[in-house]
């Protein structure tokens, strides 16, 4: 059987069908080094320099050779607007980039892709084999273009490594917000000041099922919409989740703290037990719900995290709406910056994936400019204001008792709405910021309280406004 039989049995195997044609999806694959790749692919990283195609030895010194990993929704996106745009990029490069193979679970040899490309497009997702293929092409002196966070977020400082090392370029724009070059303004714009904040809403499929949401659908009807509209994937678990976002925040808070986090490390929190009521009352309190990932830096640390929160009308996300991606980077010297774009579907991915092929073969940019790896703890706990939504048995006293057990807590009461149900009523209030473990600690000893009918639920608002 040959390498990369072998690489697509074993990934098979492990990953339950997340494959080459998966959207970047990490199925759970085995961590398997270095030691794991076969006598021919290591071969092929130590005799590909010798192989790297030249016009030397005869190719048209007009085309770029691109290997293309991975032939999926994004993948074969990315093939159809390479082909499209050939003409253009040789106009301003002065060559014709072209496909000069494709592996998929079925078909294609990853020797040969490698021998005949200058070039390596990742789109197959998960852990491996993308990631000894990567290595592999870094160590042969091919440039590597890849869109799977997953990858990055786990392994992202061996591959920064590796990059450096070898002298080749690592890019990987796509793996993070669509369309929006955040990775190039943290890693080249911004390199030499100091960042302080990053907020993103970095999954395009949960806010656009959030703006159909806000928009009267349910959660059931507006993920039936995304699917339609080819915003969501048939299993969108990974999405709806949170931990599409968590993977990408990880990678950005690397980028901009120097500090390493894996997706262990990241408390993400999806958007599958929001209500429409909640929508209703945000609206009502001039605030729109989001799932936000942050990553911040604090005086005694770093925290990453990603959780539906609402925004107040002056926050530059709360306009974000449908399937766009927005970022805002904060620091001291640069106040905030705002960058959006499309962030779901396959061709607003290519997009980028293409304009970082362009990057490789231009030959811009530095071969890795990350930023050196820091000590700095990760943290858990964070101060924060938060919307509270209890649903009670409308009695005197039951207001009161509700306020008791936040002051006991820490919490003050900035806002509150209360809605007659019948026998029951709805109060919904904003807090005044506190930890969020006294939050969570406040929430239980509520949800213990005789007159509440349901869980309360308790959601994070971002208070931070520019103007």
């Amino acid at each position: 059987m040959s390498t990369e039989g072998r690489l697509l049995e074993e990934a098979g195997q492990q990953q339950g069908g997340h494959g080459l044609d998966g959207g970047g999806r990490d199925g759970g694959a085995s961590e398997g080094g270095r030691q794991g790749l076969s006598g021919r692919e290591a071969s092929a990283r130590e005799g590909g320099r010798q192989g790297l195609p030249s016009r030397e030895r005869g190719r048209a010194e007009s085309t770029y050779a691109v290997g293309l990993l991975g032939h999926g929704t994004v993948g074969s996106a990315f093939a159809e607007l390479l082909e499209q745009r050939s003409a253009a990029i040789a106009s301003s490069t002065g060559r014709h980039p072209s496909i000069a193979g494709v592996l998929t679970r079925d078909s294609g040899s990853f020797e040969q892709i490698l021998q005949s490309s200058e070039a390596i497009v990742e789109l197959m997702g998960g852990i491996e084999p993308a990631r000894r293929c990567l290595l592999a092409a870094m160590e042969a002196g091919r440039h590597v273009v890849t869109a799977n966070k997953q990858l990055l977020c786990e392994h992202g400082q061996e591959l920064f490594d590796v990059a450096a090392r070898c002298g080749v370029r690592l890019r990987f724009e796509a793996a993070i917000a669509g369309v929006i070059p955040v990775v190039r303004v943290l890693t080249e714009s911004l390199q030499g000041l100091e960042v302080t904040r990053i907020h993103g809403i970095v999954n395009g499929t949960t806010n656009f099922i959030l703006t159909e949401m806000e928009r009267g659908s349910t959660y059931e009807q507006a993920l039936v919409k995304a699917k339609r509209a080819g915003f969501a994937e048939a299993d969108p678990s990974e999405d709806v989740s949170g931990r599409d976002a968590a993977a990408k925040m990880a990678i950005l808070a690397r980028l901009a703290f120097g500090v390493e986090v894996k997706l262990k490390d990241v408390r993400y929190e999806g958007i599958e037990q929001l209500k429409v009521d909640d929508l209703e009352y945000a609206r009502q309190l001039g605030l729109s719900l989001k799932l936000v990932g942050t990553a911040e830096r604090m005086s005694d640390g770093v925290s990453v995290r990603v959780h539906p929160a609402f925004l107040y009308g002056g926050h530059p996300l709360a306009s974000v709406n449908g399937s766009f991606n927005a970022v805002t980077i904060e620091g001291e010297s640069i106040t905030e910056i705002t960058m959006s774009g499309p962030g779901a579907g396959g061709r607003a991915t290519a997009s980028a994936v293409l304009g970082d092929l362009v990057s490789v073969m231009e030959g811009s940019g530095p071969p890795a400019r990350i930023r050196p790896p820091t000590s700095l703890p990760l943290l858990d706990d964070v101060r924060s204001a938060f919307y509270l939504h209890v649903e009670v048995a409308d009695r005197p006293g039951v207001l009161v008792s509700v306020a008791e057990a936040l002051c006991r807590w820490g919490a003050s009461i900035k806002s509150v709405l209360q809605r007659g149900l019948g026998e029951n009523a709805r109060l919904v209030m904003v807090t005044h910021p506190l930890s969020e473990a006294n939050m969570r600690a406040a929430v239980s000893e509520i949800a213990q309280l005789e007159l509440v009918r349901c869980p309360p639920r308790a959601i994070t608002v971002i208070e931070e406004e520019f103007t």
